[in-house]
């Protein structure tokens, strides 16, 4: 298993799967400030209050310049259902297979999902902040005030 990569390093070359199916790389997640937060499993209690959070906060976000996308080892189609189901406004992207999570140092060690754990990323993909514990409930309000001094 992977180490977590720290403030400083570069995100490594992972890559998901968007909910249309697509290959997504690591590298194209650049150019703006991004939050890449991995979180276990798509509509259990956690997961939804955190998700909820951040659709909460959108607005916020957008006009501080930063995306945010969720991401787990569910399937496209599970993220597609918990989307639509609590009307987020955000990506979520699919590791189904765990391989980013495990670059990330971020997969259960049971391998059948994520920790709850969140990467803010500078515009060039460097990690600006590592959230190794999480408050589903303010994370999203905790994120947004640590961006502001990037």
């Amino acid at each position: 298993m992977a180490t977590m990569p720290q403030q400083g390093q570069q995100l490594p070359e992972v890559e998901f799967v968007t909910e249309g199916g697509e290959r997504l790389p690591a590298a194209e997640l650049g150019g703006e400030k991004t939050v890449l937060y991995f979180y276990p499993k798509d509509d259990t209690p956690g997961c939804t209050k955190e998700a909820c959070a951040f659709r909460d906060r959108m607005a916020d976000y957008e006009r501080a310049g930063i995306r945010v996308y969720g991401v787990s080892l569910d399937s496209p189609e599970s993220h597609r259902r918990f989307r639509e189901k609590h009307n987020l406004n955000f990506p979520l992207l699919t590791d189904e297979e765990g391989r980013a999570s495990e670059a990330l140092g971020v997969l259960r060690e049971n391998r059948k999902g994520a920790n709850r754990v969140t990467f803010l990323l500078d515009p060039e993909l460097r990690i600006a902040k590592v959230y190794p514990e999480v408050s589903p409930e303010t994370h999203a309000d905790e994120i947004l005030e640590d961006a502001a001094s990037l």
